[in-house]
């Protein structure tokens, strides 16, 4: 069954005076959101020219090429420091616990793929009597290598107390989409992330947690585009996704777009994620495009309309970069949810999805929005609350 929550709500730079700097990046943001068409794609021509002047980024209009560099301004971008040091000696997966307190346990994951170790925050079940499903958690843009925000600012630790699910939440993945990138690059260094969340670690998690082998994923922003796409790319390793403001393209002009956005945020080069644009590689992590592998499914979406909502205070420090740059963000995210949605309805696959009335791109409004999409988790995890 659909439910949706819509709002016509606009203009949300109205809503405060204290643009100055940020508001230089939010205009920027809202123009390029504002200004590009978001016409459904040819999903069997997706060329090279395919996005015309709607592009942006040197170089890249018209050409096709994802151009060195980024689009986002480098006084703007955030330095993640010195990429993790790459390791020859990682030659199978391997999984050992570094802590535990409660039902709260910390693992470290040798990967072949990424040459190093990850290290992962779980949650156990309420009753680990018996074999239980897991909930994996992506994280946003720029996720820690030693935290994933789910546990206390996403409010995962507190929601899941009494939830009968083993929930796994991956840390690092900084500005990685957590895919397998084409290139390593030189800030965000070698990305095999989509070879490790689906290949190395499912059989690892199954076999340390005694888990019963069914698998849904979750994640907001970054994370949400990434939860989709796992799920579109690997079909048979979940029976569910929940994506919080979220873009599910990566071919149309908001999909290349926030790939770029996501990519140089902190600092990393877009041209060395997929290779040339519009290839197919690109296409194959186009959620809109491959729709038709979420057949069956349980999905939920949301997104609110970008104007500032419950959880903003006026008297906060951060506010103006909160209102103004979190609500273009989040702006986007709700066209790009819709795009989603169309999709979907296109087909006739059942999803559900909320547009909240109000809202900007920040972490009250995912921990909002996780009891919400939990019925959903729910069902595809076949689990029953208490």
């Amino acid at each position: 069954m659909r439910h949706t929550v819509r709002s016509a709500r606009s203009q949300f730079l109205s809503r405060t005076s204290r643009i100055g700097t940020v508001g230089a990046i939010a205009a920027a943001t809202t123009l390029m959101f504002s200004g590009i068409s978001t016409a459904a794609p040819d999903f069997g021509s997706l060329g090279s020219g395919s996005l015309g002047s709607g592009s942006l980024g040197s170089g890249s209009q018209g050409s096709g090429s994802v151009s060195s560099g980024s689009v986002l301004p480098e006084m703007f971008q955030t330095n993640p420091g010195p990429p993790p040091v790459l390791r020859d000696d990682i030659l199978v997966p391997a999984i050992m616990k570094t802590s535990e307190s409660g039902k709260h346990i910390r693992y470290e994951v040798e990967s072949p793929a990424l040459r190093r170790a990850v290290t992962l925050d779980v949650l156990l079940p309420k009753d680990n009597s018996v074999q239980r499903p897991t909930l994996y958690m992506l994280s946003g843009v720029d996720t820690g290598d030693d935290r994933n925000a789910w546990m206390n600012q996403g409010g995962g630790r507190d929601f899941f107390a009494d939830k009968n699910v083993n929930v796994v939440m991956v840390n690092g993945g900084r500005s990685s989409l957590y895919t397998d990138w084409a290139e390593i690059d030189p800030v965000l260094g070698l990305n095999k992330w989509e070879t490790f969340i689906t290949k190395e670690l499912p059989p690892l998690i199954n076999n340390e947690l005694n888990t019963n082998g069914v698998n849904a994923i979750a994640g907001n922003s970054m994370g949400a585009q990434a939860a989709m796409m796992l799920a579109h790319r690997n079909p048979a390793l979940y029976r569910g996704v929940a994506a919080f403001s979220g873009c599910y393209s990566t071919v149309d002009a908001v999909g290349r777009l926030s790939v770029q956005l996501t990519v140089s945020h902190q600092s990393g080069d877009p041209a060395n994620i997929w290779g040339e644009f519009g290839n197919d590689t690109w296409k194959a992590h186009d959620s809109v495009i491959n729709a038709e592998a979420l057949r069956g499914k349980q999905i939920y979406l949301s997104a609110a309309d970008g104007t500032p909502g419950p959880h903003e205070d006026s008297e906060d420090a951060d506010y103006a970069k909160t209102v103004v740059v979190g609500g273009a963000i989040e702006a986007g995210s709700n066209r790009c949810t819709k795009t989603m949605e169309d999709r979907l309805t296109e087909l006739d696959i059942p999803v559900t999805v909320t547009y909240e009335p109000a809202g900007v791109h920040a972490w009250p409004y995912w921990k909002d929005q996780l009891p919400k999409a939990w019925p959903t988790l729910e069902k595809a995890l076949g689990v029953s609350t208490p």
